[in-house]
C-alpha cells in the first residue's frame, strides 16, 4: 500500500505533465503496474486522457520511450483527438519539444512520445527496430489482433531499468476486433493476469454529462448500449446466423469425411481499395445430421499465392477431402477450373462449381441447420473473425466466409444424397 502511495505521489500527482487530477477510475488504471490493461468500455469515460496520462508517468526517466497509436493518421490528428490533446497538454512547456514531422514530443530529461498509426496489416512492420517501455492504443477494437501482438515485440528495456513495461489500451465496444478484445480481456484477461477498468459517463466529472447523454441518444439502440453502457453483448448483426445457436468443441467424433470450399474472391489491397475481399475455404463435414467446421482459412494474396495456398492446404488436407472451387461466369472460370484440375489439384477430387441465386438464398438452407443448433466449430484462432462475419451477415462488409460455407454445405448434401465415392468407404 506504500508503495502504491509512492508510486501516486511521484508518477501521477507531483508529475508537472499530467495537467489535471485523475479520476478515480483513471487512478486505478495508472496504479496498476502489470503488463497489459484495457480502460472504457462506455463513451465519456475519460479514455484518451488516461491514455496520455500513463504515457507521461515516466517521463523523468532519460531511457523511457512510449508510443501512442489510432489506426489511421486523420483518426490520430483530428481536432480534440489523441495527438491534438497531447499538443494541449505539453506544447506549451517551453522545455518540451515538439517534432512536427516525425509526431515526437522530447522532455526535458530525454523521454520520448511518439504518436503513430498502423492503417494496413503492414504498417506494424515500420516499428521493427523500435523499443518501448509503454504502447498505448486508442479505439483498441479498431486495430487487428495480429497489429496488437505485434507490438509486443517492440516491448522491452535495458537489463537493470526499473521502469516497467506497459501495454495499455482504451475502447469502446463494437468494431472490427470487438470479439477479439472482448475475448482477451473479459475471458481471457482475468485468469492471465490482464487487467480491464471499466469506466462510464458517470465517471468523469470533467465532461458535461447531462448533453453528451442528448448527443447519445441520437444512436441507433446496439451502438448506444455500447457507448452509453460499455455493453460487449451489444452487438450489430444480421438476422440469419446466430452465435449462441453453435458450440465450440475441441475434438470432433472419428471417421469424419471432409468437403473443402473455396471462394477465390480476394485481391491484394490497393490504395483505392484497402479492405477488399478475401479468398476463403472452409473445410466441413457431416455426421448424424451434425455439421462439423474443422478449418476456414482466409487471405487476401495475388491469384499466384492463391494457387499455392490451394495446392499446400489441399496436401495438408489429403487426397480424402473433396474439394470444390467456386466457378467464375464465362469462358475465363472454366479456363481457371481447367487449369486447377490439370495442374495445381492434380491428383485430387476436385470439381469447379457454377453459383445461381443471391448470396441470401444460397444461405438459406446452412442457416436453417445452424439454427437447429446442428453447427459444431473446432476451437482455433479463425472462430471469432468467422463467427463476427456470420452473425453480420448480409449487412455486414464481407461476406465471403459466408458463401464459402453454403457452398461446402451445398456440395456436402449432394454427395449424401447421391452416392457414396469410394474414397469414402
Amino acid at each position: 500500500m506504500e508503495l502504491q502511495k509512492s508510486l501516486f505521489l511521484k508518477t501521477i500527482l507531483q508529475n508537472p505533465y499530467i495537467t489535471h487530477r485523475p479520476t478515480l477510475k483513471q487512478a486505478q488504471f495508472l496504479l496498476f503496474n502489470g503488463k497489459e490493461a484495457l480502460y472504457g468500455g462506455a463513451a465519456g469515460g475519460g479514455k484518451s486522457d488516461c491514455l496520455l496520462m500513463a504515457a507521461a508517468q515516466y517521463v523523468s526517466e532519460s531511457r523511457y520511450s512510449a508510443i501512442l497509436f489510432r489506426r489511421t493518421f486523420a483518426d490520430l490528428s483530428l481536432s480534440g483527438a489523441l495527438m491534438d490533446r497531447a499538443k494541449e497538454w505539453w506544447c506549451s512547456h517551453k522545455n518540451i519539444h515538439w517534432n512536427d514531422v516525425r509526431h515526437v514530443f522530447t522532455f526535458p530529461s530525454g523521454a520520448k512520445i511518439a504518436f503513430g498509426y498502423l492503417e494496413t496489416e503492414n504498417d506494424k512492420f515500420h516499428y521493427q527496430g523500435a523499443e518501448f517501455q509503454y504502447i498505448g492504443f486508442d479505439e483498441l477494437t479498431q486495430f487487428s489482433e495480429s497489429q496488437y501482438r505485434y507490438l509486443f515485440s517492440r516491448l522491452r528495456r535495458l537489463k537493470g531499468s526499473l521502469i516497467p513495461l506497459r501495454a495499455r489500451a482504451a475502447s469502446n465496444p463494437g468494431g472490427v476486433g470487438h470479439e477479439w478484445v472482448h475475448n482477451r480481456f473479459m475471458i481471457e484477461g482475468p485468469h492471465l493476469g490482464r487487467v480491464f477498468v471499466p469506466a462510464k459517463l458517470e465517471d468523469n466529472p470533467h465532461l458535461d454529462q447531462k448533453e453528451y447523454e442528448k448527443s447519445l441518444e441520437e444512436l441507433d439502440p446496439i451502438t448506444r448500449r455500447q457507448y452509453r453502457l460499455g455493453d460487449w453483448n451489444a452487438r450489430h448483426g444480421g438476422s440469419i446466423f446466430h452465435r449462441e445457436k453453435t458450440q465450440i468443441v475441441t475434438e470432433f467424433p472419428a471417421g469424419l469425411n471432409f468437403v473443402r470450399y473455396w471462394d477465390k474472391a480476394a485481391t491484394k489491397p490497393k490504395q483505392n481499395n484497402k479492405d477488399p475481399d478475401y479468398t476463403v475455404g472452409v473445410k466441413l463435414a457431416e455426421k448424424n445430421g451434425i455439421y462439423y467446421v474443422a478449418d476456414v482459412i482466409r487471405a487476401r494474396k495475388s491469384p499466384a499465392e492463391v494457387q499455392a495456398l490451394i495446392k499446400q492446404t489441399a496436401q495438408l488436407d489429403s487426397v480424402k477431402t473433396f474439394i470444390y472451387i467456386e466457378q467464375e461466369p464465362g469462358s475465363s472460370g472454366v479456363e481457371i477450373i481447367d487449369f486447377y484440375a490439370r495442374d495445381v489439384l492434380k491428383g485430387y477430387v476436385f470439381k469447379g462449381i457454377k453459383t445461381t441465386g443471391s448470396k441470401t438464398e444460397r444461405a438459406a438452407p446452412v442457416s436453417s441447420a445452424w439454427d437447429a443448433g446442428n453447427f459444431r466449430l473446432l476451437q482455433a484462432s479463425w472462430n471469432g473473425a468467422f463467427l463476427d462475419e456470420l452473425e453480420a451477415f448480409p449487412l455486414g462488409g464481407h461476406d465471403d466466409q459466408v458463401d464459402a460455407l453454403s457452398g461446402a454445405f451445398a456440395q456436402l448434401n449432394i454427395l449424401k444424397h447421391s452416392f457414396t465415392h469410394p474414397i469414402w468407404v
